[in-house]
């Protein structure tokens, strides 16, 4: 028998170790794509954070109460939440590309509306309207790079998708503070809102033209592509994860709504403190999703996220309960470290199978983002009653039970519903 050696093995016809040949990296391709991604998942946090960066001034133009302002930020939820359960089947048929193309024209014509109407015409319905818009354009998007970013993560062979969700971030931190410099220097909303919109247009269509190439429409009739979709609502790992992401997402969404409003009422910040406060909480958000690829790979996505959930419901209640604006400020880094992972963790535990990944991505999208749809006018109508801050102590009281939830985001098994665990990803033995 040929003598074993590590890394080498000898050749029984010669006397020279011979080295196996190693796998290939990934190709140009794949690693395009990876950047066009994080470049288009960016993009959208800088739409998102242009508006949530801003609100505290468009509340103040249009007089509106914590109750007023809640039902108006619905418009934007009622979008996303209209949009997503349809849109993985969109995406499979048209292709990730042209899906985030179409979907980012709609976030942009929503960003003008709302900025139009609320800054010059001072009109709540106009306001209402572009907030549709872009919720809908935004919630279709959300699913299509989630895909897109899914089916590069299993081709990379290492988790990434919290990097893509840190390139939001990044793009809601340079959102936050473009907000809090136009909001200093007195740009009129209008003006704001319109340039950033055209700004994201451009670049997104720029960084959708490196997205992997499409994949031929899923054959069946569109019957059967609708049976396949309420399939998955019948899975209960995929309910489990779809749980967990709105818990997450109600963490981190009450944050982008109200944290700024709420340092503003609750801690007496300027209007100017209070968006650089949001901006704190999604530079740890940022943190903690670039530092959690490392932390996903190494000990797997259970412990990580048991983490995580409990830095969130210290840094939540600190936020609220200090009683001081610089220690508030320490629990909103903390809680936006600890909001980090359960979204991106929860896209990716959903699209661990990529022939189903469309329809179980749109499931976990659309309970998740209910915590969109719910969030602002519960927050504000409690807000009415306790104050804005105070209203933010249910973050870590839906996050206490959500602890329960993490086992289902774990990789399945070899032969059980969805793929085997790819590299990077197992769980270890506990």
């Amino acid at each position: 028998m040929p003598e074993e050696r590590t890394g080498a093995y000898v050749d029984p016809a010669v006397t020279t170790p011979v080295t196996p040949p190693t796998s290939p990296g990934p190709s140009r391709a794949v690693l395009a794509a990876r950047n066009g991604v994080a470049v288009v998942f960016a993009l959208n946090g800088l739409a998102v954070a242009t508006w949530f960066a801003r609100v505290p001034a468009i509340r103040d133009g249009l007089g509106l109460t914590p109750g007023r302002l809640g039902l108006l930020l619905l418009a934007m939820s009622a979008g996303a939440i209209l949009a997503m359960p349809t849109a993985g089947l969109v995406t499979q048929r048209l292709g990730a590309a042209r899906a985030v193309a179409a979907s980012t024209l709609l976030v942009a014509l929503g960003l003008t509306i709302a900025g139009i109407s609320a800054g010059l015409a001072g009109w709540l319905p106009g306001v209402a309207v572009g907030l549709f818009a872009l919720g809908y354009g935004s919630g279709s998007c959300d699913v299509a790079m989630n895909i897109e970013g899914a089916a590069v993560e299993r081709r990379l062979g290492w988790t990434v998708m919290p990097r893509f969700h840190a390139a939001w971030s990044l793009g809601s931190v340079a959102g936050a503070g473009l907000g809090a410099g136009a909001a200093r220097l007195g740009v009129p909303v209008a003006v704001h809102l319109g340039v950033l919109a055209a700004v994201v247009l451009g670049g997104t269509l720029l960084g959708a033209r490196a997205f992997l190439p499409a994949e031929p429409a899923a054959a069946g009739t569109p019957a059967g592509r609708r049976s396949r979709l309420l399939a998955a609502w019948r899975e209960p790992r995929t309910l489990l994860i779809g749980l967990l992401v709105l818990a997450a997402a109600f963490a981190e969404g009450s944050a982008n709504d109200w944290l700024a409003v709420a340092f503003i009422d609750g801690y007496g910040f300027s209007e100017a403190a209070g968006a650089a406060v949001f901006g704190v909480f999604v530079v740890g958000m940022t943190l903690g999703r670039t530092a959690g690829t490392v932390a996903l790979d190494r000990w797997g996505r259970g412990p990580v996220l048991t983490t995580t959930i409990l830095l969130a419901i210290v840094g939540a209640g600190l936020a609220v309960l200090a009683g001081s604006g610089p220690v508030a400020v320490v629990g909103v880094a903390l809680w936006g470290i600890g909001a980090s992972l359960g979204f991106p963790v929860g896209m990716s535990a959903a699209a661990d199978e990529e022939e189903h990944a469309h329809v179980r991505v749109s499931v976990v999208a659309v309970i998740g983002y209910t915590a969109f749809l719910a969030g602002p006018p519960l927050l504000g109508l409690l807000g009415d009653q306790v104050g804005t801050l105070k209203a933010l102590l249910v973050v870590p009281l839906l996050l206490l039970p959500t602890l329960l939830l993490v086992p289902a985001a774990r990789p399945p098994a070899a032969g059980g519903t969805g793929a085997p665990a790819r590299a990077g990803s197992a769980e270890p033995d506990a």
